[in-house]
Formats: structure tokens, sequence, C-alpha cells
């Protein structure tokens, strides 16, 4: 008994450390998705300019090898966070485009928009920043104008069975579109008011502005072109 206590070297507190490294060492996989999210806050908090491989590497405690072995430098990461971020935004949006009326589907996408500000903070602060380096993927400009097509189609119906002409569509997409989307940066940094009432007075305008559409709208000031 004494002889099996004294030659059990896994009691040590050196294997002890090694058994600790293995429990915690991470796939390939599990790495890449460790450093996107460390990427993704210290983006946000930080810029692209202002973040470092060296940061990047210190917080997920890897050497910066690592992280250009899985993303080739600091703007591959980058670029992932950013793809990554634009689709998530890009399918919540037309992944509410659901109901049959027309105003709730305009409800349904503020409140869409408003959800991932909420839910994805860090993801939209790094949207909105105007990108240091070419994306392959597009900007946030980009973004907001796939988003404007999906709403185009449906205000395409509406303005046809109304009346107007269709062909006008794509540019009030872009305006109502346009219209959240910067309301929802202003409301990144306030948070006032209440989500709820904020969908609720961004409808309230582009419901009742579509409303009272003339057929020929007119200038009423001197300049004419």
């Amino acid at each position: 008994m004494i002889d099996a206590v004294a030659t059990d070297s896994s009691s040590t507190p050196g294997n002890e450390k090694q058994r600790r490294t293995r429990r915690t060492r991470m796939t390939g996989a599990e790495r890449r998705a460790q450093l996107l999210e460390i990427g993704r806050t210290l983006f946000a908090a930080k810029g692209f300019e202002g973040t470092s491989v060296e940061e990047i590497a210190a917080k997920a405690g890897v050497s910066k090898p690592v992280v250009y072995e899985h993303f080739g430098g600091k703007e591959g990461l980058y670029a992932v966070v950013v793809d990554r971020e634009m689709r998530r935004l890009l399918d919540m949006v037309t992944g509410s485009l659901t109901a049959g009326h027309p105003r709730e589907l305009c409800e349904q996408a503020a409140f869409a928009l408003l959800d991932y500000i909420e839910e994805y903070t860090d993801g939209f602060r790094i949207l909105v920043r105007d990108s240091p380096i070419p994306q392959s993927t597009g900007s946030f400009a980009s973004l907001i104008s796939d988003i404007a097509t999906q709403v185009e189609d449906i205000l395409g119906r509406e303005f046809k069975s109304r009346g107007f002409d269709p062909k006008l569509a794509p540019l009030y997409a872009q305006a109502l579109v346009g219209m959240v989307a910067l309301t929802g940066q202003w409301w990144l940094d306030v948070r006032r008011p209440k989500k709820a009432e904020v969908a609720a007075h961004l409808v309230n305008l582009a419901w009742h502005g579509l409303d009272g559409l003339e057929a020929k709208p007119h200038l009423i000031g001197r300049r004419k072109n």
C-alpha cells in the first residue's frame, strides 16, 4: 500500500497541470470561434486601427502565429467578423417579413433592426463604422441596399394597387430603410424611448407618409431643378 502511494505519479502537481491543459485544449473550430468572439468585442470597442493582433492573441491565451494560422492576420479576422454580422442582420430582417398586411410588415422590419441592435450591439457598432480595409462582402451601405431590395417588392405591389408608378418603389424603399437604419444608429447610444415605442413612431411616420403620397409630387419652392 505504501509503495502504491509512493509510486502514484498521477497525484503530483506537474501531472495535474498537464491533465488540466489536456482538458482545456480547444479544437481548431473551437479556437476559431473563440478568436472571432474576441475580435468582435475588441473591434467594437476600439475599432480596427485600435486593435492589435498581439491583444487578440493575449485575450485568447495563444501566440500571434495562431491568429495568423486561422485568419491570415487582423484584416482576415475583421473581414470574417463583418461578413458574419452582415449575414446575421440581413437574415433577421428578411426572415421577419412574414405578415400579409403592409403596415405590419413595416413594423416587423423595424423591430428586426432594433432587435439586432439590442441583441448584437457589438456587431452593429462594427457595421456602422467606416471599414478601414476593402471588403469583398460589402459595407453597411450595401447591406442597407440589400434590405431595401427586399422591401422594394412589397412597395411595388402596393404602389401598383393604389395607382402609383411602381418604378418609384426602389427610391421609396431606400428612403424608408435608410430612415430606420439612421434612427437605429441614434438609438444605439441613447436607448430611449423603449424599443416598441421607437418602432411605433418609425412606422407612424413611414405609414402615414406613404398613405398621404401624391401621385405626382410637386415642389413649392423657387428651385425646380
